[in-house]
């Protein structure tokens, strides 16, 4: 089996997972399409190119620690329970996460129950009427467990007093669902103005993008608006987007035809932009079959460490906002002990981002690594907040 079937194998599973996820969500609650799939011009008259310059400057830079809140006293929560109910056990991206959550939950004295699944939503239903018996202090749905679609169990559960966190799954401007007490959400908006930010520097005031989304994942649509916004607000009038929708189970399928006939159509395009990284490596083909390596590049999300591989040895990739799972682990569980403290939630953990290019991309390791190339301001800014510092 060759390396790229045999890394589909291992995605596939993890696509399915998503799909059912947010396809479920999204039956359980109208979502407002934001990005059309036709061809959008820009309005903006010329290119500011000092101002996107100075943005990807900062994106690059290695994240310093915001604290979300004030300090408290982590003690306060110390010998209460935390139920973790991840979307699925298997996913590695997942599982990292979760692993931080429960080493940080080991030194602080919170006793952190993980509830494993294979992403069944009666196995999330089953784990939150298992949290509610067993009378835990709170109850977090890691990585996309959608509560719109879990509402009588979230409502059962407030019912028993029981506090519910959501945690990597909404951007920090889409709206709070019901029946939760708090989220940890992750700025994707951000990265997409980066990924945008990018493509006007790069091509200096003309970039013409083709942006991949799955309208299925609850960010999805937030992701591409933010997008198109950069591009209308920074870029020239030579400037344009269009959209395409592949769902998550098509990616294997459709994603590279449609590059591939996108580039066809429209030989003007210059970037390709796959809101979440792990459709690179159907995009790329695409690029490759179209005659247009060089030519046409991709910018990204996510900072899965193939596709920056593909960022470090080839010349598609040339662009990926990255995130750090351990330090994501950490702000859930800092939101969680502020509940368990008595404490109001923060509105936000301020989790890190960093754009990587060819300049920047081997402080990720080589190969690149999960965790490595966001520096470590976040251990000790946590310890601090928490009380732990000597």
């Amino acid at each position: 089996m060759s390396s790229s079937r045999l890394r589909w194998a291992l995605v596939v599973p993890v696509i399915a997972v998503i799909a059912v996820a947010f396809t479920a969500a999204s039956q359980s609650r109208p979502t407002k399409t934001t990005a059309p799939t036709h061809a959008v011009k820009t309005h903006a008259t010329a290119a500011d190119l000092a101002y996107v310059r100075a943005q990807i400057a900062k994106a690059k830079a290695i994240p310093k620690f915001i604290p979300p809140g004030p300090a408290f006293d982590v003690k306060k929560a110390a010998g209460k329970t935390v139920f973790n109910i991840p979307i699925a056990s298997q996913i590695p991206f997942v599982n990292t996460i979760d692993q931080a959550m429960q080493a940080v939950a080991k030194k602080v004295g919170v006793k952190f129950i993980e509830f494993p699944t294979q992403g069944q939503p009666s196995q999330w239903v089953t784990g939150i009427n298992q949290a509610i018996a067993q009378k835990v202090n709170l109850i977090d749905l890691q990585a996309a467990p959608n509560p719109y679609f879990l509402q009588p169990q979230l409502k059962a559960a407030k019912k028993a007093g029981i506090p519910v966190t959501v945690t990597h799954l909404f951007d920090i401007h889409q709206p709070f669902p019901p029946n939760v007490t708090a989220l940890v959400p992750i700025d994707f908006t951000t990265a997409a103005r980066w990924e945008a930010d990018w493509a006007i520097l790069q091509t200096k005031g003309h970039a013409n993008v083709f942006i991949i989304k799955s309208a299925e994942v609850v960010p999805s649509n937030t992701i591409v608006a933010a997008i198109q916004d950069e591009l209308k607000k920074h870029c020239g009038t030579a400037c344009k987007s269009r959209v395409v929708n592949v769902p998550v189970t098509d990616w294997a399928t459709k994603i590279q035809s449609e590059v591939q006939s996108a580039l066809t159509a429209d030989p003007g395009i210059n970037y390709v932009i796959p809101i979440y990284d792990s459709m690179s490596q159907f995009a790329a083909p695409g690029i490759t079959a179209a005659g247009k390596v060089g030519k046409v590049h991709i910018a990204t999300f996510n900072g899965t460490p193939f596709v920056m591989k593909m960022l470090q040895t080839g010349n598609i990739v040339d662009f990926e906002v990255g995130e750090n799972l351990d330090w994501i682990g950490y702000g859930n569980m800092d939101q969680n002990m502020r509940i368990l403290a008595g404490l109001k939630p923060v509105k936000t953990e301020n989790l890190a981002l960093r754009a990587f290019t060819k300049d920047n991309v081997n402080q990720a390791g080589t190969p690149p690594a999960v965790n490595v190339g966001y520096g470590n301001a976040y251990l000790k800014g946590y310890s601090k907040l928490w009380g732990l510092s000597n």
